[in-house]
């Protein structure tokens, strides 16, 4: 499994602004990375200035959204649904668009599932609980 640093992460998708921004092809995970960004306007300026945020801290006691783990928990769930892994989130994600009328909506009520289940991950020293996050987004489903 791929586990990038917080810099690595960062600098991921600074770079793919600077692709688009400059019209060079894009690979694997940018493809994917790029109408992400596209739809979160609110993060473009500070794609436009890595030099001011590669480093810079979200500390949550602030109440402030870090932007970049943000924008990689919607890549988690283009990469989750691209390949359809853990199996049944593809169509779990597409009912949500449907129950909640956009995609956009059903990522941001798809993430409180996916950081839940990598909090309890990390709390308990194990692997993901496929099932209870599988649980978790059908219980978002009306």
């Amino acid at each position: 499994m791929f586990n990038p640093s917080r810099d690595q992460v960062r600098q991921f998708f600074f770079g793919v602004w600077q692709k688009y921004q400059n019209r060079l092809p894009l690979e694997g995970a940018e493809t994917l990375a790029l109408p992400i960004l596209l739809q979160h306007p609110e993060y473009h300026a500070m794609l436009d200035q890595p030099e001011r945020y590669l480093d810079r801290d979200y500390p949550p006691e602030f109440g402030e959204t870090n932007p970049f783990l943000h924008l990689a928990m919607h890549l988690s769930l283009a990469e989750q649904a691209s390949i359809d892994q853990p199996p049944g989130i593809r169509e779990r994600l597409d009912r949500l668009t449907s129950s909640l009328g956009e995609r956009m909506q059903a990522e941001h009520a798809a993430m409180d599932c996916l950081a839940e289940m990598i909090w309890q991950a990390q709390r308990h020293g194990g692997a993901y609980d496929a099932a209870g996050y599988l649980t978790c987004l059908d219980g978002k489903i009306r």
